[in-house]
């Protein structure tokens, strides 16, 4: 069963107002949206998500709580366009939790996981044309070197790339555990003991069939902007890279001009419009009852300023 990580700090930080604008940039099976739920008693919840399993799964959970929510069927990049679609161009607190959730790695025919087989998948919208299958088979060597470092920051990229270019020329790559075995003929054996083998490249793949960092940075674009004075933003986080983007944002936000520093006063106008709240790690205790939130970083950041 899902166990949405860090879940009570995340919504206790958000600062929930009875009467304001909520958005779950991601849905997922609801654990964030039903906690806002439950606390605007006069206000609304935007959700988006791009499963559809998870969407049936939460309109079904969150009907029970309250009708004062919309599901959005989009990824999170298209945050501000659809909000105005509706009319709202500004919102008091938004939630990212940006783990793949437990019945996508869970659910084999997903193709998310390397210790279930099944086809080569790993699309989190599975109306997208891109999936690993097509990273796999189609992408030329260089490309898939480079997505293995900057996105796996895997250390035998251009062994495993090699070896899959060998690979799909004698057959097509189909199965998740066809690209396993592929990734541990890559690899000497003391490379193997610390985790498991496959977990960088796959890592890797998923982050480019969607887009992964790309869209986290437009998203978090617009949250700023969408922000209301004394609202906050919250992101959880679970790998590196989806960190540095997030902790640099919120820096970029939050810090005085270098030029204005050594100043003695600084006027109102040239003050920074965000103040970091919190950087929130899991428990000893929920990371023993969710190995899944052992590597997760809650992150706030406030408007504190037109």
């Amino acid at each position: 069963m899902h166990k949405t990580v860090l879940l009570e700090e995340t919504i206790d930080n958000l600062n929930i107002k009875e009467d304001g604008i909520y958005v779950d940039a991601t849905l997922g099976f609801g654990g964030h949206s039903s906690l806002i739920l439950k606390r605007i008693k006069r206000g609304f919840l935007f959700a988006f998500d791009q499963d559809i399993v998870a969407i049936n799964y939460s309109l079904e959970k969150l009907s029970k709580i309250s009708n004062n929510f919309e599901i959005i069927k989009a990824n999170f990049s298209k945050l501000k366009e659809e909000l105005e679609k509706r009319n709202v161009t500004k919102v008091n607190g938004l939630v990212f939790d940006l783990g793949v959730s437990s019945l996508q790695l869970d659910t084999a025919a997903r193709g998310f996981s390397y210790h279930r087989d099944a086809k080569l998948d790993m699309r989190m919208d599975t109306d997208a044309s891109l999936s690993a299958y097509n990273v796999v088979n189609e992408y030329p060597y260089e490309k898939l070197v480079k997505i293995l470092r900057d996105y796996g920051e895997e250390k035998y990229a251009s062994n495993i790339a090699r070896n899959i270019v060998r690979r799909r020329e004698k057959k097509e790559i189909v199965t998740t555990f066809e690209l396993v075995d592929i990734i541990k003929s890559s690899m000497p054996m003391k490379a193997m003991r610390d985790s498991h083998p496959a977990r960088k490249t796959f890592q890797a793949i998923r982050i480019e069939v969607n887009r992964e960092l790309e869209v986290l940075k437009t998203a978090l674009d617009s949250a700023f902007e969408m922000l209301e004075v004394g609202g906050r933003i919250a992101v959880i986080t679970f790998h590196s890279l989806e960190d540095k983007i997030v902790k640099e944002k919120f820096y970029s936000h939050s810090k005085l001009d270098d030029n204005l520093i050594r100043l003695p006063f600084v006027p109102e106008e040239y003050l920074p419009k965000f103040k970091i709240v919190a950087t929130i790690f899991p428990t000893d205790k929920e990371i023993s009852e969710n190995n899944r939130s052992r590597s997760a970083k809650l992150r706030i950041i406030e408007r504190i300023k037109e």
